[in-house]
């Protein structure tokens, strides 16, 4: 099928080949229309640690019973992926492909009393034209190329990861702020090269996302205040280059970068005066490897960030110090290994470490206090997982997971731990 929706292709792929390669296929005049996407459920449990202590990680991706006294949570959300609906139409005029996509994301539970809460998401909507013979072109809002291919080869996507928490959630987080920095939905302007051997390159210019870069990069304890205004003097830059390969042992390796400016001015507290904060560059690069042999695959993974922060691109990626934005570095990455069984079944175990160490100079541990609870800054998210995934039918897969996710804090004895058990199902059309 032309142009599928990305996640559907990797959870495609990651079932085994138990997907189809195609959604709901309608000729229509000179244009072929695929409707596409995939539902999909989980109830996932979740034991948490007992806060001993008024104490919360700024960052941390552990549950925990947050002051009030429940060790536990229960909830039956969308895994990594949402529910899905997509709609891609191709043609081909003037010696050119030209396609459109459009996808919408509703949600298969929330918290409200209702049930109708939740605002459903709306991540695609661009249009792409290009040859083979000379490349493509991408318009309009897609998947992140920067640590895309690290969300797209995690086999979480076909099921839940870290983020179960939280009952009515829209999507969970995958290994997303353990192992990878969420490479998000952009506006953007994409040129890719033409298939050469196997070697691949893409170049984009970005919609800024300033408001994600400015979230927590300028919660700073030291100052006690926040960014009212924010702006970027040039677009996002991102860029990829990809080798891949077939035969027995097939693959791909991968390395993306991303670069941002940002720059703004910072209230203190009360409002009442302004101080302009100079400005810096967030730049994050990363490289990875797939490959396969028969029923074994594996993906490794690593990336390294100044002033990107972690989990969300820019959150937590700097502290303020004299009127001056300083970086903070982070890194991390993940291991992974799955094996098909002769039931068909894919089993995998996933190991995901993100790393975020403090500025120059800086020496607050906390981040400022909240409800009588003093949030301290997060050292380290790692993550395991041991998943199965058994193709029941052609189109849909049954899942179990098991993740534990620990959290630590740059404060000595500030750590907690969660445990989720998920299942559930997805199916693709």
């Amino acid at each position: 099928m032309n142009n599928k929706i990305k996640l559907a292709v990797a959870g495609a792929v990651l079932s085994a080949a138990s997907v189809a390669n195609a959604g709901i296929v309608i000729p229509a005049g000179d244009w072929t229309i695929d409707i596409n996407g995939n539902v999909n459920a989980f109830a996932n449990f979740t034991s948490t640690d007992k806060v001993k202590g008024a104490s919360t990680i700024a960052g941390g991706l552990a549950a925990n019973d947050d002051l009030d006294g429940e060790d536990r949570a229960l909830g039956i959300n969308t895994g990594l992926l949402p529910a899905w609906l997509g709609f891609t139409g191709t043609t081909r005029q003037n010696d050119v492909d030209v396609s459109f996509t459009i996808s919408f994301q509703p949600n298969v539970s929330d918290n409200g009393s209702a049930g109708d809460a939740k605002t459903p998401l709306n991540r695609q909507a661009f249009i792409t034209f290009g040859d083979k013979s000379w490349g493509s072109f991408k318009l309009g809002k897609d998947l992140g190329i920067f640590a895309g291919n690290a969300i797209l080869n995690d086999m979480t996507l076909l099921g839940v990861g870290g983020g179960a928490g939280v009952s009515g959630a829209s999507t969970t987080l995958g290994g997303i702020g353990s192992g990878y920095i969420y490479p998000a939905w952009k506006g953007q302007i994409a040129y890719t090269t033409p298939n050469m051997n196997g070697f691949s390159a893409t170049l984009a210019i970005t919609n800024p996302n300033g408001s994600d870069l400015a979230t927590t990069a300028i919660s700073s304890a030291s100052t006690g205040s926040s960014v009212v205004e924010l702006y970027q003097d040039r677009f996002g830059i991102e860029g990829q280059v990809q080798y891949e390969w077939t035969g027995d042992v097939a693959g791909k390796v991968w390395a993306s970068g991303a670069s941002y400016d940002v720059n703004g001015a910072q209230n203190t507290a009360n409002q009442s005066t302004t101080a302009v904060i100079d400005g810096y560059t967030a730049s994050a690069f990363d490289i990875g490897v797939s490959v396969s042999s028969g029923n074994l695959g594996a993906v490794a993974y690593y990336y390294d960030g100044d002033g990107v922060g972690t989990t969300i691109f820019g959150r937590n990626g700097v502290d303020v110090q004299s009127a001056k934005y300083k970086k903070r570095d982070s890194d991390g990455g993940y291991v992974q290994l799955t094996y098909v069984i002769p039931t068909g079944t894919k089993l995998g175990f996933a190991y995901g470490v993100s790393n975020l160490d403090k500025a120059s100079g800086e020496t607050a541990d906390s981040q400022g206090t909240a409800n009588g609870a003093t949030s301290y800054l997060v050292e380290k998210n790692e993550r395991w997982t041991v998943g199965a995934y058994h193709p029941l039918t052609k189109h849909l897969n049954l899942v179990a997971e098991y993740n534990k996710i620990e959290s630590e804090a740059h404060k000595a004895g500030v750590d907690y731990d969660s445990d989720t058990f998920s299942l559930g199902a997805i199916l693709f059309f």
